[in-house]
């Protein structure tokens, strides 16, 4: 294992960007950023044994500061969406900003994935943090965070995500990596077979946040328990897929502490991308709204060209009582992990 530095640019502030670079002993390598505490690439083989880049990304900090789809990013204080940008925590009203239609999404308007964290390597890991203030974004308390990226020989990358804050507030952190495992830039992923480990998710409202309503994934384009082409479930007209316009939905998984959630996989490439996690969700975003761009290397990125899996707490979580809670304790400390494996058929 072997990793390597180099520097990526700068952003518009004026602050220097670095790429770290972790490659193994069997040829998979990841580069990871220091700007969002985000993946940029993920080279692993495919059945014949030529390298493919699975992850979507770009050249330059300047296209991840004009873009606003989270390629790759760690986004946070809170992932996903919390309605209307207020909850009440401790007997008080907090109003967060909000950045997608009336909803607060991904930590608002700069969230965790616009800044540029502190790194350090720790062994095999690379290792990102960053403090964010009381009030940032809205959010109560001071909030220490860190996202340790390991890549092991056997090709899997592992995202350790750990927090602690100095008042009660609302921690759910994700990575927002988007998969294509033909390589990144080939096109639509409707082939890809998806299957997710759990009988139930979260509806949604019209505004896209949770309806409250947890519904049966059975008899439904939600029926992941085993494997399904993304294509059968985007091309229906189910009304909750209309809404989303296609998957942009959250699934509660099954079994606790870390276990594999879902596995992915590419019949063109062979590739397979088996997810385990220790949170309670699942989202599944196929790229709906992404639109048409040039990626790395001159990539032609386009809408469901990719699906992002972010392990994660459920949506407006805040804000439902019968969700599993998001709230950090004044002195707790949250750790959550996400591990994406690669293999081949």
């Amino acid at each position: 294992m072997s990793i390597t530095i180099r520097s990526f640019g700068h952003t518009r502030e004026g602050r220097p960007v670095t790429l770290l670079r972790m490659e193994n002993a069997a040829g998979a390598c990841a580069e990871v950023l220091d700007y969002g505490a985000r993946l940029r690439s993920m080279v692993v083989p495919d059945r014949d044994g030529k390298p493919r880049d699975v992850c979507l990304g770009f050249d330059s900090v300047a296209e991840y500061e004009a873009n606003g789809d989270y390629l790759g990013a760690l986004v946070g204080r809170c992932a996903n969406r919390i309605r209307g940008g207020r909850f009440r925590l401790g007997g008080r009203e907090y109003a967060l900003t909000v950045n997608q239609g009336a909803n607060h999404l991904h930590g608002g308007a700069r969230g965790f994935d616009r800044y540029v964290w502190e790194h350090r390597l720790e062994g095999e890991s690379v290792v990102f943090s960053r403090t964010s203030p009381a009030g940032e974004e809205g959010y109560p308390g001071l909030l220490r965070v860190e996202a340790a990226y390991t890549l092991t020989e056997d090709n899997a990358l592992c995202l350790r995500l750990t927090a602690e804050a100095d008042e009660d507030t609302v921690v759910n952190l994700t990575g927002h990596a988007y998969w294509n495992l033909n390589g990144q830039g080939a096109g639509e992923v409707g082939e890809h077979t998806l299957s997710i480990d759990a009988i139930a998710f979260t509806e949604l409202a019209e505004d896209g946040c949770p309806n409250g309503t947890i519904a049966s994934v059975v008899g439904t384009p939600f029926d992941l328990r085993e494997p399904r082409a993304l294509r059968e479930g985007w091309d229906t007209t189910h009304p909750q897929i209309r809404l989303g316009g296609g998957y942009d939905h959250n699934w509660i998984l099954r079994g606790d502490g870390l276990r594999e959630a879902a596995v992915l996989r590419a019949p063109e490439s062979g590739i397979s991308l088996h997810l385990s996690t220790t949170q309670p969700g699942l989202q599944v975003y196929t790229a709906n709204g992404l639109s048409a761009r040039q990626g790395k290397s001159g990539a032609s990125y386009v809408p469901r060209g990719a699906v992002a899996l972010e392990g994660q707490g459920f949506p407006n979580a805040v804000n439902e009582p019968t969700f599993p809670t998001v709230v950090l304790a004044a002195g707790g400390i949250y750790q959550q992990e996400i591990v994406f494996a690669f293999r081949h058929d």
